[in-house]
């Protein structure tokens, strides 16, 4: 399944994909995709649902992050090696982690804003992993078992406040509007292998990256498995797995976003977002 939510920033409803690509609102059957809404039973019983006889939604309505109730935005950093030598930094041995605020969660086609004092606002897009049911200590062979489904996430990052303001990469990772998550959460029933999509960027219609998640250091069920180890994922918080190359800094000379501009990102089989840069008011 397709799931997404729908309508104004702060009310958004949770609706679905129909087979014909029209969204179908699930307001009379959910209260939100958040909770308990994202464990496999309750997965089961929605795909069980005619479709057809839910309401349609109307064309045009916004689409709002694909999950709600998130108590935290895991990222990974450095989990390509392309990635990593780009930005000069040495390859992992293990997960690097960091936080995103969950104040910085937005819609998929929402604006992107740049920072007050932003010199360096990069781009890197992302696959998203989305935890349907409570994990603490489990094991790769568990791990996706704990997974509800995927989306495409932009880690948007300022990198001056990431690498020149000292402490830690949190105040370059959460500033509003850097994590766009959607359009779509999809099941992971429709994701047979998180390890084998493409994903790809765009500034003004260059194409900045193109990888494939079949290049990541750690994978989806490594990650999910060592968050775990040092802290709690209830459903509904997100890992963010990690970019491949082709980000603004790693440019030559650097290339970095100014309000104006448009971005556009995908992940196979996840769909895409699009947004217009703004300066932040």
């Amino acid at each position: 399944m397709k799931l997404l939510r729908y309508g104004e920033p702060g009310k958004e409803l949770p609706g679905v994909l129909d087979p014909d690509g029209q969204i179908r609102s699930l307001a009379n059957v959910l209260p939100d995709l958040s909770g308990e809404a994202l464990c496999d039973e309750s997965l089961q019983r929605l795909r069980k649902q005619d479709f057809s006889a839910l309401p349609l939604v109307e064309q045009g309505m916004r689409l709002g992050p694909c999950v709600a109730g998130t108590s935290k935005i895991i990222g990974i950093g450095l989990n390509y090696a392309d990635h990593a030598a780009e930005t000069g930094a040495k390859v992992p041995t293990e997960p690097v982690l960091f936080m995103k605020a969950t104040t910085s969660i937005s819609g998929p086609n929402d604006p992107i804003e740049i920072p007050r004092d932003s010199e360096k606002t990069d781009w890197e897009v992302e696959l998203g992993v989305i935890i349907g049911k409570r994990a603490k200590y489990v094991t790769e062979q568990d791990a996706i078992s704990h997974v509800a489904g995927y989306c495409v996430v932009n880690d948007v990052s300022e990198r001056s406040f990431q690498k020149d303001r000292c402490g830690t990469w949190d105040k370059g990772k959460g500033c509003d509007t850097f994590a766009p998550l959607g359009p779509w959460l999809v099941t992971r029933d429709e994701v047979p292998d998180p390890q084998d999509l493409l994903l790809w960027l765009e500034v003004d219609g260059h194409r900045y990256q193109n990888g494939s998640t079949s290049t990541m250091i750690f994978g989806v069920k490594s990650l999910v498995s060592y968050v775990s180890q040092f802290m709690t994922l209830v459903p509904g918080d997100i890992i963010t797995t990690g970019t491949p190359p082709g980000v603004g800094m790693g440019q030559q000379p650097n290339v970095f976003l100014r309000p104006g501009q448009t971005v556009r990102l995908g992940v196979e089989s996840l769909g895409e977002q699009d947004h217009q840069t703004v300066a932040a008011k």
